[in-house]
């Protein structure tokens, strides 16, 4: 029992964390990062909160993962629904002012990366299911071979690109998160002796089985 309140206990740190990463280089007010530059296209092009779109992309890259063959578990539901409505609590708030100095916005961009990379090694790690852009990259990873880092590189720069398209906020702030990000999760990953690849995932009948089981021993 103790495990698993632990396992959630991360699961949960890890997508607030992961909000705060992306409300941060938001706020660095020097380009919004790939993903987001491509989630404010389309929350311009429907009129709707930037937090609500994250979660409607999220929704059907879940669905393409699923397809792809991997797991989708309670940790991959919880971010495509909890990381978009702590976004859009978190702009509301205020406590996150826009930079103004692009020195600083720099400084706060490359912040928002390692807090976004070390809050993608909690949920992950979780085994929860990763989340649907995480799962993503894990899926080209086992299929290519290539780092974790690496695909991960490749996905943020094809969407600052699609996003740009559809009249996303590009700047040369997600530029420099389309390089750096990929570099980021690979130096966590690498401090923390972590591989996601190892990582065994519950999906969704894993978790009911496993939880109808304790309920039974509890009784």
């Amino acid at each position: 029992m103790k495990r698993e309140v632990g396992r959630l206990v991360r699961l949960s740190i890890g997508l607030f964390a992961y909000a705060v990463g992306i409300v941060l280089t938001m706020q660095a007010h020097i380009g919004y990062s790939p993903w987001d530059v491509f989630h404010a296209g389309l929350s311009a092009l429907f009129s709707m909160k930037i937090g609500s779109m994250t979660i409607i992309v999220g929704l059907l890259l879940g669905l393409i993962v699923l397809l792809g063959g991997e797991k989708i578990g309670v940790g991959t539901i919880s971010n495509m629904v909890v990381i978009g409505l702590f976004i859009n609590v978190l702009l509301d708030s205020g406590l996150f002012p826009e930079r103004s100095h692009p020195a600083l916005g720099a400084l706060q961009m490359i912040g928002g990366l390692f807090v976004i990379s070390f809050a993608s090694y909690l949920y992950i790690s979780s085994g929860y299911g990763a989340g649907p852009r995480d799962s993503l990259m894990v899926f080209l990873s086992r299929k290519s071979g290539w780092s974790a880092g690496t695909c991960r590189g490749i996905l943020e720069i094809a969407v600052s690109l699609v996003g740009f398209l559809l009249g996303g906020m590009l700047g040369w702030g997600t530029l420099l998160s389309a390089v750096l990000i990929g570099f980021c999760i690979q130096i966590t990953f690498s401090v923390l002796r972590f591989d996601p690849k190892k990582v065994h995932h519950e999906n969704m009948v894993d978790s009911y089985k496993r939880m109808k089981r304790f309920i039974v021993r509890v009784r």
